[in-house]
């Protein structure tokens, strides 16, 4: 599974049990977010870490801005397409 993989489907799963929804949605009261996301991933069996989740996102936004206009100068900047932690919460909230 890869890290797209992984969050659909604690989106899914997440979508239908509300203390998991909790557990996940609290992750954004830590001193350091993405790394209690990712242990609270972990922790359910999900191997997800800081880095594969930054690089996901990373990556499917220099995807985006290469399918448009070239992926040139002139490509619209989008903010917060990258940050799939940010997405996934704000997905189940």
């Amino acid at each position: 599974m890869n890290v797209l993989d992984i969050l659909d489907t604690l989106q899914n799963k997440a979508l239908h049990d509300e203390q998991l929804r909790q557990t996940l949605l609290a992750t954004r009261t830590e001193k350091n977010p993405i790394t209690a996301f990712c242990k609270k991933c972990q922790d359910l069996g999900y191997p997800i870490y800081e880095m594969d989740l930054i690089q996901a996102g990373e990556e499917f936004y220099a995807s985006m801005r290469r399918s448009t206009n070239g992926g040139g100068e002139n490509s619209p900047m989008l903010e917060g397409e990258d940050d799939f932690y940010e997405l996934f919460i704000a997905s189940i909230s």
